[in-house]
């Protein structure tokens, strides 16, 4: 009964939406369809002006009128009402984007495997005859492929099974006899196994390039890490140093606002007890006054000449000479003093702000950029470079506005100094060489070296020859082959031979990077490390050779 049900439900379905029938109209080949879906089917085919069935491909020309059938739509409301419902949607069923068996009848199901050799998709009911039947156990199956006319000579309807290396494209026999009769081919499956050693190869390569670069990622989101630790630790210490700062300017105002109360709680004091002083003595001169006044009015002679002398005595006067009014004056130094105070702060901390946003903007937390790639770039950060007279070895003479060394056989009256390199003819560049720098040396003779080192390199004995200890790296130039020099450990170097030298440094990276440079650049030998102090440009200059910076524009 459940199979009957389900054949129902297939029997009343669009094959096209698998839904139970929705106005249901009939084409001239007998088939059943919804009256949207087929035609919504048939406007996809416009351009062709052709109209199938897309069940059975039955063509129709022109474009069928459509009518509803009022008969088979009555029936598939009836079945509704007594409880048929519309399909399920069923995966095992191939829909649009699927492979379909090429054996099953009517509505088809998914293909479970393609047959290379039979040239047909099977399900998994349809397949079993390739694994059960001997005939068909040597077939090749692959999973479900649309392709598989592509494996048919268009020429001569044939398998293709060749592969013609010659014209590098898969043949058949009738091909491989034909128009490839003497190239060289091999089995498909041969070259298949080549070209699959190949794949394994590029996969391995593949592989560990995404290692590299899944251990750049780290390593950057690392420095990213680091970075933001860095900004975190900075704001909260300028926090701190910021507070104190104000701590330190709130003591500061303090102490000062309690020296002028004092210094003003003083004078006010001194001001009144001179003021008392004053007071009193005003009162004493007006005693004295009306005394003198009743005095003056005595009639009696004898009594004014006998009062007089004691009555005419006057008391010291007040010392007034400390009296000094000055209105709104009395702290106009410490005012001064403070406004000084301020100016001052405002052009130390306008300076320093300054310099840390200059610091900021000099990139030196900024992620390293890719290496350049073209002389032209790296001509974008080539570098005015001048060599040194006062490291200049003795038998080397500089010219070129000291751009050029010249091996010499006399020895020049240079001045002697402790930088001056005293064993071999060595000479370092005036300017030190931080962030990214390019530049380029021009030599000739038997032998010179492009070399970069530190300051510090010693300036006498063995230690002092470039490449013979780890404060200098150096790339040996022979007239036909080239030796990397560092730590006294050499390595030698293939690349063209060339006059000129190019030299990319990348100090924060630690990548320096030396270019045999002619009409094309070839990297001759790369060093990656961490350098840990401002390099200089330097040159060895031997036996009857030159070598000049070259100025690259």
């Amino acid at each position: 009964m459940a199979q009957k049900d389900q054949l129902d439900r297939e029997s009343f379905s669009c094959v096209i939406c698998l839904d139970l029938l929705k106005d249901p109209v009939g084409l001239p080949c007998g088939h059943s369809y919804c009256m949207s879906c087929i035609k919504g089917f048939w406007d996809g085919e416009d351009q062709r002006k052709i109209y199938s069935c897309p069940q059975c491909r039955e063509a129709f020309t022109p474009r069928p009128v459509l009518k509803k059938n009022t008969m088979l739509a009555a029936l598939v409301e009836q079945l509704k009402k007594t409880g048929l419902q519309a399909a399920p949607a069923d995966h095992c069923y191939a829909g649009p984007e699927d492979v379909a068996c090429d054996f099953c009848t009517g509505r088809k199901l998914k293909a479970f495997k393609s047959c290379l050799q039979c040239l047909a998709s099977y399900c998994e009911n349809h397949l079993q005859s390739h694994y059960e039947s001997p005939t068909f156990k040597k077939h090749k199956l692959v999973e479900p492929s649309k392709k598989l006319q592509e494996n048919i000579c268009s020429r001569h309807d044939k398998l293709m099974e060749i592969f013609c290396r010659t014209d590098q494209q898969i043949i058949c026999y009738l091909c491989s006899v034909d128009e490839h009769k003497g190239h060289d081919t091999v089995s498909a499956a041969a070259e298949r196994t080549e070209r699959q050693r190949e794949l394994e190869v590029s996969r391995l390569n593949i592989q560990q390039r995404i290692q590299d670069r899944e251990k750049d990622v780290k390593l950057l989101q690392q420095e990213v890490e680091a970075i933001s630790v860095s900004a975190d630790k900075a704001v909260e210490d300028s926090e701190k140093i910021f507070t104190q700062l104000i701590r330190l300017l709130q003591k500061r105002s303090s102490d000062v606002k309690q020296q002028i109360r004092s210094q003003q709680e003083t004078e006010v004091s001194r001001v009144k007890e001179l003021q008392e002083k004053l007071q009193q003595e005003i009162t004493e001169l007006k005693r004295k006054d009306a005394e003198l006044k009743q005095l003056s009015h005595t009639e009696d002679h004898n009594q004014f000449l006998h009062n007089y002398p004691s009555v005419s005595q006057l008391s010291e006067p007040t010392d007034s000479s400390s009296i000094n009014i000055r209105p709104l004056r009395y702290f106009e130094d410490v005012t001064a003093a403070v406004s000084e105070l301020r100016d001052l702060l405002q052009d130390i901390l306008r300076d320093k702000l300054t310099n840390i946003s200059q610091r900021e903007t000099k990139g030196d937390v900024l992620l390293p950029e890719p290496e350049p790639k073209t002389r032209a770039e790296f001509l974008k950060y080539s570098r005015e470079i001048t060599l040194d007279p006062n490291t200049t070895h003795a038998n080397l003479l500089l010219s070129e506005g000291n751009r050029k060394a010249k091996w010499m056989f006399q020895t020049h009256s240079y001045s002697s100094r402790t930088d001056r390199f005293t064993d071999y003819t060595q000479v370092l560049s005036r300017e030190n060489l931080t962030g990214r720098c390019y530049w380029e040396v021009e030599k000739s003779g038997e032998g010179v070296e492009v070399a970069v080192a530190y300051k510090n390199i010693s300036r006498a004995g063995s230690e002092s020859a470039f490449g013979r200890n780890d404060k200098c790296w150096s790339l040996v130039c022979y007239p036909n082959r080239y030796v990397f020099c560092f730590n006294n450990i050499e390595t030698p170097v293939s690349g063209p031979g060339s006059s000129r030298v190019g030299v990319y440094l990348d100090h924060r990276a630690g990548i320096l990077s030396f270019y045999s440079v002619s009409k094309t650049m070839t990297l001759l030998h790369r060093v990656q490390t961490t350098f840990t102090q401002p390099l200089y440009a330097g040159l060895y200059v031997g036996y009857r050779s030159t070598a000049e910076l070259c100025e690259v524009k």
